[in-house]
Formats: structure tokens, sequence, C-alpha cells
């Protein structure tokens, strides 16, 4: 409850220094734009030297071609109407053989009144291949999902808030997550629906500060927002209980942490430039965002207690930009590494470059890692028959983004590789923009692994081939 009262003095505190001077070259710009709207998905850490980022990343959908300047008194209307689906590839006995087929009407309003401005972006959905339709704004299902609803105020000239619903992110990687520990919905990006799904919204309150020093940006979440995880409803899933791939036939069932003021979650973030380079430091107080152990005496999932640190860095190197990001998971729950119901500590590392190869053919690659802490206590914790993690993951992603037809036909492939899970995961994709107004895409999520245990050996059977067409308005 004391999180919630940071708010109010951090803006008085603010208030009694009085108005700082202009930010230097690149991180006026950078707030500038986030004071617009919340900022786009990774590469997080806006400023000059940043490339553009992967398409679709940057919250709710909006059509910036064919939208006009409010006229006095008119109300701002953006949004698309679109149809999807998609087929699996494999047979799964626990799911239906459409992985999509859905139809999805997004409207959203931003209004600027005389002191702030209210954005309110909502989805209408209605798709038969999941066939449940109440609504359920935590966990996305139902026919409405509520993408944005807030009010953005800003207080003092160097100063922004806002409070609501909001799409949050930060972090320097490119669809990988370190320091990012907002809500992710996998299921919507392996289903193939478009990537600004793979963020959930978060019901929160946000203030960032601006100075010549540098930027902090603190997020206070009342209540936990956990990720729309993976939980067999639409993707099946390698289920430890019962030894094998389980789906609709073993729904995870989990206890969420749900006590406004109490159970709740806190985010710091301070960056600056320093010269070419962009530096930021994080943390976080809260709980692991999708379930990371088990209630011994019921078999539930729960969510444990998780407090992160991190740090990245981004600068132009030999022509294109580089980044590392760093952060280490400090499990509260299970410090010592010796409860096996519940995930270990962990460190966490990401290294990435991209550059231009050819005139509107760019390439980047990463490399990330995870590696537990305590190992040895963990497998000594063990019980017979328990299924043992690696003490270190491997995974390294390559993407390829090719332009032609002056930039309206864009072809793409992400891939991921895991030479230690022995997994991997493509997501190859094209996309035609018709019109200002008509976009028709087609792509496809494939699986593939030694082990069903292992992250993408888990949804083998979940590759899948998809295509939308969207009218933007």
């Amino acid at each position: 409850m004391w999180r919630a009262a940071l708010f109010p003095l951090l803006l008085l505190s603010g208030a009694a220094l009085g108005a700082p001077p202009p930010l230097p070259d690149g991180l006026q710009e950078t707030e500038k734009q986030e004071k617009k709207e919340e900022p786009a998905l990774p590469p997080g850490l806006k400023g000059p030297s940043t490339p553009p980022l992967p398409p679709g990343l940057g919250g709710s959908q909006k059509n910036e071609e064919t939208k006009d300047k409010d006229p006095a008194g008119s109300l701002p209307l953006t949004g698309f109407a679109e149809v999807r689906f998609g087929l699996r590839l494999q047979d799964d006995a626990n799911q239906r053989a459409a992985s999509i087929g859905e139809a999805r009407w997004q409207l959203s309003l931003e209004k600027e009144i005389a002191f702030a401005t209210a954005t309110v972006t909502a989805d209408a959905v209605y798709d038969p291949v999941f066939d449940r339709h109440s609504i359920n704004l935590e966990t996305g299902k139902g026919w409405l999902d509520l993408r944005e609803a807030n009010l953005l105020v800003r207080p003092t000239s160097f100063a922004d808030l806002k409070i609501g619903r909001q799409v949050l992110t930060w972090g320097s990687g490119d669809l990988l997550f370190i320091n990012d520990m907002f809500p992710k919905d996998w299921n919507a990006f392996f289903i193939g629906r478009d990537t600004e799904y793979l963020k959930a919204p978060s019901d929160a309150a946000k203030i960032a500060l601006f100075s010549d020093f540098a930027n902090l940006d603190v997020i206070y979440t009342p209540r936990f927002d956990a990720d729309r995880f993976i939980d067999g409803g639409r993707i099946s899933y390698y289920n430890a209980s019962l030894g094998g791939v389980a789906g609709q036939n073993a729904i995870v069932e989990a206890t969420r942490p749900t006590d406004w003021f109490s159970d709740d979650e806190l985010a710091f973030r301070l960056y600056r430039n320093i010269g070419t380079a962009e530096v930021a430091f994080y943390y976080y107080d809260g709980y692991w965002k999708s379930p990371a152990g088990q209630e011994f005496d019921t078999g539930l999932a729960i969510f444990p207690r998780l407090r992160t640190y991190g740090a990245s860095i981004r600068r132009p190197l030999l022509g294109g930009i580089a980044n590392m990001e760093a952060g280490f998971y400090d499990s509260l729950d299970d410090q010592g590494g010796t409860n096996p119901f519940v995930a270990n500590s962990e460190f966490r590392l990401l290294a990435g470059f991209e550059k231009e190869i050819a005139p509107e053919f760019a390439g980047a690659v990463q490399y990330y890692l995870e590696r537990l802490a305590n190992y040895g206590a963990y497998t000594a914790s063990l019980m017979p028959g328990m299924y043992a993690r690696d003490k270190a993951r491997h995974v390294i992603t390559a993407r390829l983004t090719k332009l032609a037809k002056n930039q309206t036909l864009t072809w793409s492939l992400f891939a991921y590789y895991s030479p230690s899970d022995r997994d991997a995961y493509l997501r190859p994709k094209v996309s035609y923009k018709m019109t200002d107004a008509w976009t028709i895409e087609a792509g496809a999520n494939l699986f593939i692994g030694a082990s069903a245990y292992t992250f993408f050996g888990q949804f083998r059977d979940s590759s899948n081939i998809f295509a939308g067409i969207r009218r933007s308005f």
C-alpha cells in the first residue's frame, strides 16, 4: 500500500525543484514521443539512433495515414475491421483443426480535454474456434477486449501522469524480454494475430519525470496483472504431472494474487543518453508474470513473489545498432533454490545487433541466456521422477525483413533456435498494403523440437498457417 503514495510524493518533490532546463538532443525527442502514447515494443529505448521497431508492436493499432486532425466538436475515432483464419499443420487430439477464425473490430478514441488527454481502445471479437464469449478483461477472453482506457495529464512541464488501462513496454530486446515485466499474450502471438497483440494491457498508473540529467519512469500496478499465459485452451503444452502434452483436456488452473493495493507491482526505469549510447537501469517488485510454481497439496499453479534488477545499453556500432541487456530474477519465495515447487532465481543476458544489409533489406541477430542460480540445491531438492531443468538455456534469434513495391510489400522472417533445448520456432510472414486502408497478410508459426518438455518442443503439434485482411479507417 505504501507504494501508492510514491506518485504524489514524486510530483510534489519535482514541483519544488521547478522546471528543469530543456533536455539534451535525443532525450527530449524521446520523451515527447512517449508523452504522445505508450512506447512501442522492444527495442524499447528510443532516441535518434534507434531504428524503426518491428511493425505492430506499439499498443493499439491506429491508421496514422488516414487519421485526420480532429475538427472542433468532432469525435476522433480510428480503428480497423479484420478477418483472420488459421489452420494447424498437425493433428492435435486436444485442439480443433482451426487455430484461429476470428472477426475483429477495433475502435479507438483519443480526445484532448481542458487539462488532459483521454484514450479508449476496445476490440469486439468473435471467434467460433475458441467459442467462449463471456468477457474476462484480465485474460482477454470473450467478445470484448479493452486495450486502453486511460487519462494522460501533465501536472508540470517536466512530468506526465497516465492513469488507467494502458499497454506498457521497455527494454532493448526484439521479441525477447528481460526487464520488460509487463503482461504478454503468447497465445495471440502463436496463433497468428497481429504482433501488437503480443503485448497485453496493464491497469496501472505511470509517472514519467524528465530532466537534463536523466529521465525516470515509475509504474505502479495496484493489483497484479498476469500474462495471458498458455493454459491449454488454444495451444497444447507440456504437463509435467501427466508426463506429456495436454490441451483442453487439462486446462491450467492458477491461483492469482487478486487483492487491491496488497498484491501490487512496482517498476522503475532510469535512463539517459551518454554520448551516442542509450543507457537504462530497471527495477521490478511483484510476481512471476506466468505461473512459476504450484501448490503441493492442491496442484494449482501459482505466481511466486519476484524482484528483478537490470540494465541495458544500446548504441551505434559498425554501421548498425548494437544492444546488450542483463537482469537478475530474485525468486523471493525460494531464494535458496531448495523448493522444487517454486522457480529458482536466475540470471538473464541478451546481446543483439541489427543492420541494413542492402537497400530495403535489414537483418538482426540476438543471443539470449537464462542461467539458474543455486543449481546444486535445486537438483538436490527434486523428487524422484521430477523433470530437471538444464542449468543454462541458450537461444539465438534472427530477423530478416525485405521491403518491395515502394515499401507496400513486406517479407519477413523471425526465427528462434535453442541449441541447448534442440528446438526452434519460425515465424515467416508476408504483408501487402493494397491501399492506404486495405492490408492483407499471410504467415506461419512453425515449431520444431526433439523433446516434448522443452519450451518450443512442447508446441510442435501447434504449428499453423494463417491469413488475414484488414480495413483501417
